[in-house]
């Protein structure tokens, strides 16, 4: 029978968090990020912070880091195992990072090195806290590859973050976040740009190294999906404080605080738009394919053709939503970006009947203005040397020259309006965002030029469900008024249901399903699609 004194000693906490403040500094004035923040984790235990953008959710958890030192005054305690690391000179800290405390960062594509490879990158959290051979080291990589899901990457170590895929780049920053089996894990957004397999596959790995290692989890996340499957306790905030805490069941089943309350009722609804009536297409494709060549030899004397995408043909209507899901590596960014002429393909593209595929150039520009893209990664899409303003009325200069500039300020201003941002942010500048700002952000972009067709990849994957909810709303409203077309890519099947009219699965570069959305999630037809629906819970 365990003693008392191991179960009090079990249980006290293994991180706790006591009157956090954090503010920082601009010019002479201070802006109050976090606002008196007390929590505990214990050993073994996952605590899920949940909030809208901007709620200090990201600021909190970088704190117990102190990555905000230098640029922001921090007020309270931050007791790890008991000791305040507030206390900890810059010696024991970085001692500290990445072996006992590790973070997953919510946006891979910028907290991965774009010089080097990646093998170098989880090889280097190895050689700073682990007295390893290089053979051994090397045979730990590959464990961590197989764990993430990347056993493919063995022999493309020497690869760079940006000819990997989103979902790549997150899966590398996770196993390199677990390369020293960390006492406490701090996941921001871990499977934002996951698809539902292999957020599945990563929850579980999460869980198993949990459970083998009793690490502690804390977990930064929008999707209330996977606070209610993976956490235990929720702490709830908005605009710095927490308004809510206690354990997840209870807080689901009975929230007390009106925020929360909202929260919850912004999850996507479980019914499906009804199919339109059939109308001649505003995008059609035939046969289209995309085929890269790769080497075949060290040398590259030889080339051997790779299929991105195999011959499929779409139809898209005005005022019809397209859903296209599948698996990271399935093709759908690379056949959004052969419909927007981004990159070469085959076959026959017609845009309001009139064939583009053939066209370059300036002959490009008319159908470049009917269609505008989103893309998943907002803060690699936004140049970080223009303005909002400068940014959002880029297409009108391209496109409409003829137009003012207070008149282009004028539609910039109401255009941040009606994505749910503040008119007096035309001047800031990308980097001053959070990441759903940034998306809403890019998403009134696309709008400026009153396109017909609208490509969104992943464009609600960095919102919480109340941001989330907002834009889904904003893009009927949109459809609605101006017959826009979407082909809207998402893994979160959720979000699909609620939006598509019509979705399209892929897998491998291949069609294997394309069916009114009410149909395919109700009675879908390809065991891979059956596959797809499980790993949601749907």
């Amino acid at each position: 029978m365990p003693s008392t004194q191991g179960n009090e000693m079990s249980e006290q906490p293994l991180i706790s968090i006591r009157n956090l403040s954090v503010a920082f500094r601009q010019g002479n004035d201070q802006t109050m990020a976090v606002k008196d923040v007390s929590f505990n984790i214990r050993p073994g235990q996952t605590l899920a912070l949940v909030g809208e953008s901007g709620s200090g959710k990201s600021v909190t958890a970088q704190s117990i880091l102190r990555l905000h030192q230098g640029v922001a005054k921090v007020e309270g305690q931050i007791l790890f195992q008991g000791e305040d690391l507030r206390q900890y000179n810059q010696t024991q800290m970085q001692q500290l990072r990445g072996k006992r405390i590790a973070m997953i960062f919510q946006e891979p594509m910028t907290a991965l090195n774009p010089l080097h490879q990646i093998g170098r990158q989880i090889d280097e959290m190895l050689v700073l806290h682990q007295r390893m051979s290089k053979a051994e080291r090397l045979t730990r990589i590959h464990e961590l590859l197989d764990q993430v899901g990347l056993p493919h990457f063995k022999t493309r170590l020497n690869a760079y973050p940006h000819q990997l895929s989103g979902g790549e780049r997150q899966r590398v920053m996770i196993a390199m976040a677990m390369a020293n089996e960390p006492d406490l894990l701090i996941a921001d957004e871990p499977t934002t740009a996951l698809d539902v397999t292999l957020q599945e596959q990563i929850l579980d790995l999460l869980k198993e190294l949990q459970q083998t290692h009793h690490m502690a989890i804390l977990l930064i996340t929008h999707d209330l999906h996977l606070v209610r499957r993976l956490a235990e306790r929720v702490v709830i905030m908005q605009y710095g404080k927490i308004v809510e805490q206690g354990e997840t069941q209870a807080v689901f089943d009975a929230p007390q605080d009106d925020y929360t309350q909202h929260l919850l009722a912004a999850i996507p609804s479980a019914a499906a738009p009804a199919p339109l009536a059939p109308k001649e297409p505003l995008i059609a494709c035939d046969d289209l394919q995309v085929i890269y060549q790769t080497r075949a030899s060290l040398l590259g004397f030889k080339t051997v053709d790779k299929h991105a995408l195999k011959p499929l043909s779409l139809t898209i209507q005005p005022g019809e939503t397209l859903g296209l899901v599948g698996e990271s590596g399935s093709g759908k960014s690379t056949l959004a970006q052969a419909l927007l002429r981004l990159i070469k393909s085959d076959g026959a593209i017609y845009l309001s009947g009139e064939r583009i595929d053939s066209k370059k150039g300036r002959a490009l520009l008319p159908a470049r203005r009917q269609m505008q893209p989103v893309f998943q990664d907002p803060y690699g899409s936004l140049n970080p040397r223009m303005s909002v303003e400068q940014i959002i009325t880029e297409g009108l200069r391209v496109h409409y020259p003829e137009i003012k500039t207070a008149e282009r300020q004028e539609r910039a201003a109401a255009m941040l309006d009606s994505v749910g941002l503040s008119p007096d942010m035309l001047a800031r500048f990308p980097h001053e965002f959070s990441g759903g700002q940034r998306q809403r952000i890019a998403i009134a972009r696309a709008m400026m030029t009153e396109p017909k067709l609208v490509i969104l990849d992943e464009p609600t994957s960095a919102l919480d469900v109340s941001v989330q909810a907002q834009i889904l709303s904003m893009l009927r409203k949109f459809q609605q008024e101006k017959d826009i077309a979407y082909l809207f890519i998402s893994h979160d099947l959720r979000v699909i249901r609620a939006i598509s009219h019509r979705v399209m699965v892929l897998k491998q570069g291949e069609v294997v399903e394309t069916n009114s959305t009410q149909a395919l999630f109700a009675d879908p037809q390809a065991e891979y699609t059956k596959r797809l629906l499980k790993a949601a819970y749907l």
